[in-house]
């Protein structure tokens, strides 16, 4: 097992961490701490001063930055990216290739498919605004390849397209479609909150 001196790693009971995972990376004042039956898969580095719930799953080659909190029973996709700064509800699914920027809050029950990218940023290199990440409310889905640019929240339950680009917040029980996503009525196949447990 491949992981940081035990000083900065407290377990929970059942966790499985692969061969060349590397858990409490790094220096820092605070330990990464893990829950009960966590799964780390091989290549994933998890920083110090993380905390997961129970029933936390890795793929393969997933990081997870410094100053992250994480809730019960969450998934993270290979090759998906948490920076730092970063919170997330229990009950959430995020695929693979994921990123998830510094700032950025997310509820419980939410859903973000392959390769979307959440941003931070709203100028990058050009000016210096500071860094604000989106937040995505309980019960919030996400398709493939959507891009959220900065500061934009998603309501709960709703619903962004695969693809779509979000510039502006996304209300309750919608659907936000295209480039740059407009806002529609919630198809009634898509009502309702999402049950990820």
């Amino acid at each position: 097992m491949s992981e940081a001196l035990p000083s900065q790693v407290v377990r929970g009971e059942d966790c499985a961490i692969d061969d060349e995972a590397t858990v409490g990376y790094g220096e820092f004042d605070e330990p990464t701490r893990l829950g009960d039956e966590a799964t780390i898969r091989a290549g994933a580095i998890v920083y110090g001063n993380v905390t997961v719930g129970d029933e936390f799953t890795t793929g393969h080659d997933v990081l997870v930055r410094e100053n992250t909190t994480i809730g019960d029973d969450v998934l993270v996709g290979t090759k998906t990216v948490i920076d730092g700064e970063t919170t997330i509800g229990s009950h959430v699914s995020l695929q693979t290739n994921v990123y998830i920027p510094t700032n950025t809050t997310i509820g419980d029950n939410v859903f973000i498919g392959p390769s979307a990218a959440l941003t931070n940023d709203e100028y990058p290199v050009r000016t210096d605004n500071g860094l604000e990440g989106p937040t995505l409310e309980d019960g919030a889905s996400i398709g493939a390849n959507a891009t959220l640019l900065p500061g934009v929240t998603i309501g709960e339950n709703a619903f962004v397209a695969a693809g779509s680009v979000v510039t502006d917040d996304v209300p309750a029980n919608s659907l936000a479609v295209g480039t740059p996503a407009t806002i529609q009525d919630l198809p009634e196949p898509l009502e309702g909150p999402n049950e990820i447990a």
